[in-house]
C-alpha cells in the first residue's frame, strides 16, 4: 500500500497583519542588557554615514578645515542623541533615530555658496558667518513642524492617509535615496546636482571642479572596499544563520558590527601596503583610512554649547528656503515613521501620536539651529531599515544607541576613530536598509484591493510620478545649468527644488490627491483604499494597543491627552 498521498496546497491568500509578524523585540520590550549595549552601538554607528557626509560636503566650503569639521561632527552627533532622546520619549516614542538629514542640502548650500560671503578673506571668519545664517534660517524654519506639529495640524493632514496613499510615501522614503548606494559620484550625482543648481553662477561647478572632493561616500567609489561590505554582510545576515543553526540570534542580528569590522581592516590593510599610493586623488578619499583628517584634528574632550559660533543672523530668502525643505522633512518623517511602526511590530500610529512626534521634529530642527549643527533634523531612513535586519524593534535599544551619540560627542577622539570609517562601508549598508524601508511600504499593500483598477492607477501613477519629477528636475539642470524653475529670486528658486527634487514628497502629494479625489463617493472606495483597516486606529482610545505603544511616560497623558 502506497503512502497517502500529499494534501493539496489550500489556496487562499495571506491574512491581513495590522501588526508585523516575527520581530523577536516590539517597541515596548527590550533584549536583555548586554546584547541591547551592542544593538545600540550597531544604531550609532549606521548613523555616522549622513553625519560625516554631510559635515564633509559643507564646512570646507563654508571655509572650515579638519578642525571644525570634527567639531561640527562632535555638534551634530550631540544634538542627535538629544533628539533621539526626546523623540523616544516624549514624541511618538517609536525605536527611531533622529539625524542629521539630506533634504536640507539646497537651502544649506544657497548660504554656503552666496556671493556675500566672498569678501572674507580669513576662513575661519567665513565658516562662522556662514555658520550664524544657517542657524538663523533653522530656527526660523523650525517653527513650521512645532505648529502643525503640537497644535494638531499635522494629525488632521495625515487623516487623509490611506493604506494605498501611503504604499508611495513609504516605498519611496527608502527607493528615492537610491544614488546614495551603490551609483559612483558624478556630474548626475544628487548631492553633486542640488549643491551646482543653487548657485552654478559662483563657479562651484565650472571649470576643473567636475567632481566634489567631499562627494566621496557612493559604494562604486570604491568597489574593491565597498562590494566585500555588501557580499559580506548579505552572507552573514542572510545565509550564515541557515548554516550555522542555532536557538540564538548572532549572525542576523550583529551582521553589521561584524562585516564592518573585517572590511574597516581589510580597508586598513590595503591602506598600508600603499594600494591607493598612486590612484587618482578621489580614489584616494573615498578608499583611504587616513584620509579623513578626524583623529588629528579633534580634540579629546569637547563639549557643545548653544551658539558657540556666535549669535545667528537672519535672512528672509533663506529662512523661507530652510522652512521649504523642514515641510519635506515631515514629509519623509512620516513615512519613515509608519515604517518603523511596522518593524516595531506596532499598531498603525494615531494621527494624534504622528503629530506629537512631528512637533517634537520641530523642537529637534530649533535646537539643530541653537548648537550650530550645519543641517536639520529628520527621521533616520536608514536606521529604520536596521530594524528590519536585526528584528528588534525595541525603543530601549534606540534609547541606548542615543547614549552612544552624547557619549562619542564629548570624547572626541574615541567619535572620531569611527567616524573614519570609509564612507563606501556605509553605502554599502544603505543598499540593504533603504531596500528594508521601501518593502515596509510595500507590505501595506495587504490592506488594499489590488483588483481594483482604481487602486491600481493610483499606485502606478503617484509611483512613478515620485520618481519621474525629481529626476526630471536633475537632467533638466545638467542640460541648461539652472533647475525649470530659474526666476531672477533665489530663494524661491530653492523652495520648487527642494519640494520637487523629494521622491517621497512628489508621490505622497499626488497618492494623497487623486485618493481623496478620485471616485471617491463610491461604495467600494473605502475598502478598496485600505480606509477600513485603518479607521480604528484613527483615534487613539479606539484600539488598546495604542496606549501600549504610545503613550508618554510618568503619565503625562493626564496632562498631555492624544485624540
Amino acid at each position: 500500500m502506497t503512502g497517502a498521498a500529499a494534501k493539496p496546497d489550500i489556496l487562499q491568500p495571506h491574512p491581513v497583519k495590522d501588526q508585523l509578524p516575527g520581530v523577536d523585540f516590539c517597541v515596548s520590550s527590550a533584549p536583555h542588557w548586554a546584547e541591547a549595549i551592542l544593538l545600540g552601538f550597531q544604531h550609532y554607528l549606521v548613523m555616522l554615514g549622513t553625519t560625516v557626509i554631510i559635515a564633509s560636503v559643507f564646512v570646507p566650503k563654508m571655509g572650515g578645515g579638519n578642525v571644525e569639521k570634527a567639531e561640527v561632527i562632535q555638534t551634530v552627533l550631540f544634538v542627535a542623541g538629544l533628539n533621539t532622546l526626546l523623540q523616544t520619549m516624549f514624541g511618538t516614542r517609536l525605536p527611531v533615530v533622529m539625524g542629521a538629514s539630506y533634504t536640507f542640502i539646497i537651502p544649506i548650500s544657497s548660504i554656503v555658496l552666496a556671493p556675500k560671503y566672498n569678501i572674507y578673506i580669513d576662513p575661519h571668519e567665513r565658516f562662522r558667518e556662514t555658520m550664524r545664517e544657517i542657524q538663523g534660517a533653522l530656527l526660523i524654519a523650525s517653527l513650521f513642524p512645532i505648529i502643525v506639529g503640537f497644535l494638531g495640524f499635522w494629525r488632521n493632514v495625515v487623516r487623509f492617509l490611506s493604506p494605498l496613499s501611503a504604499v508611495p510615501l513609504v516605498t519611496l522614503t527608502g527607493l528615492g535615496l537610491y544614488q546614495l548606494g551603490f551609483p559612483k559620484a558624478f556630474r548626475g550625482n544628487y548631492v553633486y546636482v542640488v549643491l551646482c543648481e543653487t548657485h552654478n553662477e559662483i563657479g562651484f561647478c565650472n571649470g576643473a571642479e567636475t567632481e566634489p572632493k567631499s562627494l566621496d561616500s557612493r559604494l562604486a567609489n570604491c568597489i574593491e572596499v565597498g562590494l566585500p561590505q555588501l557580499i559580506l554582510l548579505l552572507f552573514i545576515s542572510q545565509y550564515l544563520p541557515l548554516v550555522a543553526k542555532s536557538n540564538r540570534a548572532i549572525f542576523d542580528r550583529f551582521a553589521v558590527l561584524f562585516s564592518v569590522a573585517l572590511v574597516w581592516v581589510y580597508a586598513e590593510v590595503l591602506t598600508a601596503a600603499g594600494a591607493y599610493d598612486r590612484r587618482p586623488q578621489i580614489t584616494q578619499l573615498s578608499c583611504r583610512t587616513d584620509r579623513s583628517g578626524l583623529l588629528t584634528a579633534a580634540p579629546w574632550i569637547r563639549f557643545p554649547y548653544p551658539f558657540q559660533w556666535g549669535s545667528p543672523t537672519f535672512n528672509a530668502g533663506s529662512a523661507f528656503a530652510m522652512m521649504a525643505a523642514s515641510f519635506v522633512a515631515v514629509v519623509e518623517s512620516t513615512g519613515t515613521f509608519i515604517a518603523a511602526s511596522r518593524y516595531g511590530s506596532a499598531t498603525p500610529i494615531p494621527p494624534s501620536v504622528l503629530s506629537r512626534g512631528i512637533g517634537w521634529q520641530g523642537i529637534a530642527i530649533l535646537l539643530d539651529g541653537m548648537f550650530g549643527a550645519v543641517s536639520g533634523t529628520t527621521a533616520s531612513v536608514e536606521n529604520t531599515g536596521l530594524l528590519g535586519l536585526t528584528r528588534v524593534g525595541s525603543r530601549r535599544v534606540i534609547q541606548i544607541s542615543a547614549g552612544f551619540m552624547l557619549f562619542f560627542s564629548l570624547l572626541g577622539k574615541f567619535g572620531a576613530l569611527l567616524a573614519s570609517i570609509p564612507l563606501p562601508i556605509i553605502a554599502a549598508l544603505y543598499c540593504i536598509f533603504f531596500g528594508y524601508v521601501a518593502s515596509a511600504g510595500l507590505s501595506l499593500l495587504q490592506f488594499c484591493n489590488l483588483n481594483s483598477f482604481r487602486s491600481k492607477f493610483i499606485l502606478g501613477f503617484s509611483l512613478f510620478m515620485g520618481l519621474s519629477v525629481p529626476q526630471y528636475f536633475k537632467e533638466y539642470f545638467l542640460l541648461t545649468g539652472h533647475g525649470p524653475v530659474h526666476t531672477g529670486t533665489i530663494s524661491f528658486n530653492n523652495i520648487v527644488q527642494v519640494i520637487f527634487l523629494s521622491p517621497a514628497t512628489v508621490a505622497a502629494i499626488v497618492a494623497v490627491f487623486l485618493d481623496c479625489t478620485l471616485d471617491r463617493a463610491h461604495s467600494s472606495t473605502r475598502p478598496d483604499s485600505g480606509r477600513h483597516w485603518w479607521g480604528k486606529f484613527r483615534s487613539f482610545h479606539t484600539d488598546t494597543r495604542s496606549e501600549e505603544f504610545y503613550s508618554l511616560p510618568y503619565n503625562l497623558n493626564n496632562y498631555f491627552p492624544s485624540f
